[in-house]
């Protein structure tokens, strides 16, 4: 009886530890591992697309962004409720400063005029995030989630940075930098997107 017992619990607990130790299904962009899915608040979102920026010829990062739900449109993508991700893995070495430079011009090439005085706020903490990285290393990772009723927490390397940015309009300029009327890269617009194969 109780030799039948511990074999009904061995079979039962098997399955669970090999499910453990499967590894995360990945993409690769441009040598940097996107995962194909991402928890956040506590709901599993599917990665809508991942590509590379480059700068002239040189790779700076490859990155995903992750929703519920696909979507190829890109107001969708940035009015859809719920929680979201956007995913970024260095391919060289930045100056922090650079990066975040980079990141505010392009929240305010796109930002809409009746969203700016909402999200300055949040663009100005964003930049400043940025300013005291000092470098954002090849190979480290920088997320940012949308978790609804709390804002936008800025993760490096996994590790929670600042306190989270409340302005769902500062998650939407965000978006933007990528998707909005003026993309930081058209073909990784496309990409992020879904559009195009990588």
């Amino acid at each position: 009886m109780r030799r039948a017992f511990l074999t009904t619990l061995l079979a039962l607990a098997l399955p669970l530890a090999v499910q453990a130790q499967t590894p995360a299904q990945t993409v690769d962009a441009g040598g940097a591992k996107i995962e194909t899915s991402a928890d956040v608040a506590g709901q599993k979102l599917v990665l809508n697309g991942y590509g590379v920026r480059y700068r002239a010829i040189f790779k700076v990062y490859g990155m995903g962004i992750y929703l519920k739900a696909k979507s190829d449109n890109p107001a969708a993508v940035i009015k859809m409720d719920g929680p979201k991700r956007v995913s970024i893995k260095m391919l060289r070495d930045v100056d922090g400063k650079d990066l975040g430079k980079a990141f505010t011009d392009g929240m305010q090439k796109n930002m809409l005029p009746e969203e700016r005085a909402k999200a300055i706020a949040g663009i100005f903490k964003f930049g400043q995030v940025f300013q005291d990285l000092k470098r954002a290393p090849s190979g480290s990772a920088i997320g940012v989630d949308w978790i609804p009723g709390t804002g936008a927490q800025i993760f490096m390397d996994g590790k929670p940075v600042g306190e989270a940015i409340p302005e769902p309009e500062f998650y939407s300029a965000l978006l933007r930098i990528w998707l909005g009327e003026d993309p930081a890269d058209e073909k990784l617009k496309d990409q992020l997107l879904g559009k195009r194969d990588r």
